[in-house]
């Protein structure tokens, strides 16, 4: 499914022409965006939750040359979803 056609079956089911539910969207993604950003979990009850963890720099060594290699610190975001979720899976 892509984005367009999530947001057709989005506007019908909420009721709303497909403009607003874009709009709204758009919103939604930017406001999960920031917060994200400042390294806060969001949760969404029936859904999940969305977190960013840090990962320590650490060394990595390739098999083939077996050259050593630092690989930095960096953000990554997990998500984790809801058992309602899951049971609908």
């Amino acid at each position: 499914m892509n984005n367009k056609i999530f947001i057709a079956e989005l506007s019908k089911r909420v009721g709303c022409s497909v403009k607003e539910t874009t709009e709204l969207m758009a919103g939604l993604t930017a406001e999960l965006t920031d917060r994200l950003e400042e390294e806060n979990t969001v949760s969404i009850s029936s859904f999940g939750n969305f977190e960013v963890k840090k990962k320590l720099e650490r060394v990595v060594i390739n098999p083939s040359t077996k050259q050593r290699m630092l690989v930095p610190p960096k953000l990554s975001l997990t998500f984790k979803p809801s058992t309602i979720l899951k049971e609908k899976l």
